[in-house]
């Protein structure tokens, strides 16, 4: 199940929209439910960062810069590059970002490794349900 969470009237209207514009592209059903935001509570530990978390070598000097879990957590370096080791954003916007992220220029390279394959190489699809932008 999947479901957007929205935070009054004008919220819905856009996801509304949004599902019905993705649906007509894809010429079938969104199963995606839109559903007023209410208490929200944190999936367990080992679901947060769940694709960083397979990325030894980033998730290492994030572990160093963020002894604290939840300092970790609370990361918006750490957010965003969870993001695009699942396939979310594109070279260039990593290009524009990649000096606030905090990484080693051996992180960096390796994140830009992930993100910008060589040319003729397709990037890993991670069936992601936003696309990369």
């Amino acid at each position: 199940m999947s479901a957007i969470c929205t935070h009054g009237d004008e919220q819905k209207k856009l996801a509304v929209g949004t599902r019905s514009r993705e649906a007509a592209r894809r010429n079938g059903k969104i199963y995606t439910e839109i559903v007023p935001a209410s208490r929200f509570t944190l999936a367990e530990e080992y679901h947060q960062k769940f694709m960083l978390r397979g990325r030894s070598e980033l998730m290492k000097e994030y572990e160093a810069i963020y002894p604290s879990f939840s300092d970790f957590l609370a990361s918006r370096a750490v957010t965003r590059v969870n993001g695009y080791v699942a396939g979310n954003g594109t070279c260039d916007s990593l290009r524009g970002e990649l000096d606030g992220l905090g990484l080693s220029p051996a992180g960096r390279k390796r994140l830009e490794e992930i993100v910008c394959p060589p040319e003729g190489k397709k990037r890993k699809s991670t069936g992601a349900a936003c696309p990369a932008g």
